[in-house]
């Protein structure tokens, strides 16, 4: 096991990694020990409290209808977990989209799980929003986890349900942002190592690096951003693929691009976007993803975070439809714009050169 700081070119994101005692503190690291999204892009302010009451009764109205699943959207369960199988008998690299922010990735011959938001409700003890589609492969049809990586604590990325019920525990390492790693290892994760912006883990030929996004993060009412966020790049030999997690739109990923990429693959957000006055410091909309995937030099981009729970008042299967129209007048070809089905699998076939 490695844990290491990335290239000196992480500087050009406009921040180090992990202070010192001989060091300043970094930028995004507040004196109160709390942590803020990186210099020049967007935070949630005060002004959005405004919009709270008529954005909480439009989620309620749409709560209360059921969500109509399009025809395709999801693979049957049965399908979908043959389909997984016969990648994990064979010796391509691979990527399972779960639902939401959730996949199987396969790089480097290790199976990586991210963001296990795989049971029903995105909240505690039953309550916050419920999952209108399945997992697109059940918990226990999922193939032993080398890596487990996390991108921050809000529920429909952190299932504490899920990761009771994960197989290998024991085994399996667990990658997060600062200060998480406690919350893992009480719930019997004894492998957890936590990485700072552009700190990176190494194990048997493959990189995780963790990158700065534009987001926040609370498990309660009493803990905003005293834990870190991040995105991360995975890197093999034959890949590069970099994970966003939960992010809004800003100039870091110009940032990103220049001092890691390109990339081969980014899974980014492009759902949970309206109202803007109340998202634009969390999530983007599809043009912005692309926008993003452009900013870093990806060959192909994958639209995640839409089609699984609502969390915003836009129509749930809008997200899609934008993305790729914007991909294409951005110059993506149709083959490198991927909108999976929920329990999908599709092969990461092909190099791309990288700086890391």
């Amino acid at each position: 096991m490695k844990q290491r700081r990335a290239s000196p070119k992480a500087a050009k994101a406009g921040t180090a990694a992990a202070a010192s005692d001989a060091e300043p503190r970094p930028w995004h690291h507040m004196p109160d020990g709390t942590f803020r999204n990186p210099e020049g892009c967007d935070s949630r302010g005060q002004g959005r409290m405004r919009h709270a009451g008529p954005f909480f009764l439009e989620m309620l109205k749409m709560g209360a209808r059921k969500v109509e699943v399009p025809e395709g959207h999801v693979v049957p369960r049965g399908e979908a977990v043959r389909d997984l199988q016969a990648y994990v008998k064979g010796e391509d690299d691979f990527l399972t989209w779960l639902g939401h922010a959730s996949f199987l990735i396969r790089i480097g011959g290790l199976t990586v799980l991210t963001d296990p938001y795989l049971t029903t409700f995105a909240g505690p003890a039953g309550l916050g929003p419920r999952r209108y589609v399945k997992s697109g492969v059940p918990i226990s049809a999922l193939p032993p986890i080398d890596i487990l990586v996390v991108s921050h604590n809000h529920y429909d990325h952190l299932d504490e349900r899920a990761l009771a019920r994960l197989p290998n525990k024991k085994s399996m390492m667990v990658v997060v942002p600062l200060r998480l790693a406690k919350f893992f290892r009480d719930r019997g994760f004894p492998n957890v190592v936590e990485l700072d912006w552009h700190q990176r883990y190494e194990t048997r030929g493959v990189s995780v690096t963790a990158l700065p996004v534009v987001h926040w993060s609370r498990r309660s009412g009493f803990d905003t951003n005293r834990t870190l966020w991040a995105g991360f790049a995975l890197k093999s030999e034959e890949h590069h693929l970099f994970f966003g997690g939960d992010s809004g739109y800003g100039p870091i990923f110009s940032d990103i691009g220049d001092a890691y990429g390109p990339f081969d693959t980014a899974l980014l957000g492009i759902g949970a976007y309206e109202p803007r006055v109340m998202m634009k410091a969390s999530h983007a909309t599809p043009e912005e993803a692309v926008q993003m995937g452009r900013d870093l030099k990806a060959r192909r981009i994958v639209g995640m975070h839409w089609g699984t729970v609502l969390l915003t008042v836009e129509p749930p299967f809008e997200p899609p439809e934008r993305f790729v129209k914007a991909a294409a007048e951005q110059g993506y070809e149709p083959e490198n714009t991927w909108i999976m089905r929920i329990g999908e699998t599709r092969p990461l076939a092909g190099a791309w050169p990288s700086n890391v």
